[in-house]
């Protein structure tokens, strides 16, 4: 069997520049590596956005590796060191958009899949979940492929996502869950009316700002296991009148809550509405709210699907990571609905930066990494 070298494979990725929603050609040049080990490939369409479920193997345990092809825009492509899609290695060192977050978790994987299927190691499944649309809406992305799989019966035990989970040093933390995101905006109704003549006019700017006061003093809890206190933060409070003489008829505000596992979505949005009912039951104007809830909070306990994990990166760096809940959402809030899932993968320090880069020796390891934890997995969940 061919083997695979994981900077080539990267390089070869980064220079489709697949910004979301575009594919550019990335999907089809990874479903032509993974066919050619034996997996079988699949092409989920939803919408415009291009998605790509391939298995190699019909047994359980299925062991999959979650990513994305697509990345985000470049900014002033002229603020950088190197072209951004041109995947330069220099001095030791590979520069472009996608080296970090994440194709070269990708190629990482598939060149660990490559020795692990080459050793005789894997003793069920491996499959790959790669989608497009993880940058932007995250619509028609893994949310889709994920309902679909469930719909069909596709059995899943475990899922790693390959996304840059190092904080600062190589294979210092792992990710076992994350915070749910909820964002809100209430907009407030009154009526317009002359600054002089308040008695004629609905003002509901106070009503706003009272609103948001109370919403920001609540302590929404002390913590959870793992994780730390939900937060709510006011983002924008907006008017938009131009006028100093004029009552507005209209006001806006807009939160976002970061929640850990003690909280439901639709808990949070009930507690919100019914405190945005009762600002303006004495007003003589209306709340509306507007919600989008990006993902809810997860959590995958200690046990042998964690231990395994941090067990492969020791193998390799010598060091156990930490097992952590920290940082912001990613596509493992909808693969929670399918399986246990963890996220592990590069040090995420330039993702989404100018020059973002990753040292190539990062890449080497972290493809020996993954090899490690496919070797552990089949050896812990077929024994």
């Amino acid at each position: 069997m061919t083997l695979i070298d994981p900077l080539a494979l990267a390089q070869d990725l980064m220079r489709r520049p697949s910004v979301t929603p575009a594919d550019a050609g990335a999907m089809e040049a990874l479903q032509g590596v993974l066919e050619g080990l034996g997996f079988a490939c699949r092409r989920m369409k939803f919408g415009e956005i291009e998605n790509l479920y391939a298995r190699y193997g019909t047994a359980r345990p299925n062991l999959c590796f979650a990513g994305h092809t697509d990345v985000v825009p470049v900014g002033d492509a002229g603020a950088w060191r190197h072209d951004p899609f041109a995947a330069k290695v220099v001095d030791g060192v590979l520069y472009g958009r996608g080296s970090v977050d994440m194709k070269s978790g990708i190629a990482a994987f598939a060149a660990a899949a490559a020795r692990a299927i080459a050793a005789g190691t894997v003793k069920g499944s491996l499959s790959f979940l790669i989608t497009g649309d993880e940058e932007g809406p995250a619509i028609d992305g893994t949310r889709k492929v994920v309902e679909a799989l469930i719909a069909e019966g596709e059995a899943v035990e475990h899922c790693v996502v390959g996304e840059p989970t190092s904080a600062e040093t190589f294979g210092d933390m792992i990710k076992i869950g994350r915070r749910g995101s909820l964002n809100v905006e209430f907009t407030i109704r009154g009526r317009q009316g002359h600054v002089a003549y308040p008695q004629r006019a609905a003002n509901p700017v106070p009503v706003l700002v009272r609103l948001m006061q109370k919403l920001d003093a609540h302590v929404l809890d002390e913590g959870y296991e793992g994780f730390q206190p939900s937060n709510l933060e006011i983002t924008t409070l907006d008017v938009g009148n131009p006028a100093h003489n004029v009552i507005p008829a209209e006001a806006r505000g807009r939160i976002n809550i970061r929640f850990n596992p003690a909280h439901k979505g639709a808990d949070l949005i009930a507690w919100l509405q019914a405190e945005a009912d009762a600002a303006v039951q004495d007003f003589q104007g209306s709340v509306e709210l507007k919600t989008w809830l990006s993902g809810e909070a997860f959590l995958t306990r200690e046990g042998p699907f964690t231990d395994l994990a941090a067990a492969a990166i020791a193998d390799v760096t010598g060091k156990r990571p930490e097992l952590s809940t920290t940082g912001g959402t990613s596509d493992a809030r909808f693969i929670r609905q399918l399986c246990p899932v963890i996220e592990m993968g590069l040090v995420g320090q330039t993702m989404h930066a100018v020059d973002e880069h990753i040292p190539t020796w990062q890449v080497e390891q972290l493809s020996s990494v993954y090899e490690r934890l496919i070797a552990r997995y089949f050896g812990t969940f077929t024994a």
